[in-house]
Order: structure tokens, then C-alpha cells, then sequence
């Protein structure tokens, strides 16, 4: 999967790591925040901030390594 993932052009992993992972943040986000008293909005705010930490990391990891 990994290799897969190498394979494809800087854009492209872009846009799967969106996919992926904004969806998965906010999801996550908006099913825990109502446990620490916050509103579930929020919480989906919140998460996709988290997801996009992420896609950052990627950006940094590739510029770095190029």
C-alpha cells in the first residue's frame, strides 16, 4: 500500500490524504466532543484541524526529502 501510495504524483497524494483523513477528523471529532462537554459542531471543527495536521506533515516530509 505504501508503495502505492509513493507511486502516485505530489497532487494526487494530496488529494487521497484530503479524502482520507478530513472526513475521518471531522467524523471522529463531531462523535467525541459531546464527551468533553463541547458542542458537536466543534468538535467536527476541531478534527478537521487535526486531519489537516496530517497533510502538513506529507507536505513537509516530501519537500524535505526532495
Amino acid at each position: 500500500m505504501f508503495r502505492w501510495f509513493q507511486s502516485k504524483e505530489f497532487a494526487v497524494q494530496l488529494i487521497i490524504l484530503a479524502a482520507v483523513f478530513d472526513p475521518l477528523g471531522f467524523a471522529s471529532g463531531y462523535l467525541i466532543a459531546p464527551s468533553f462537554d463541547v458542542t458537536p459542531l466543534y468538535g467536527g471543527i476541531a478534527g478537521l484541524l487535526v486531519g489537516s495536521f496530517v497533510l502538513s506533515f506529507h507536505v513537509l516530509y516530501t519537500t524535505m526529502t526532495q
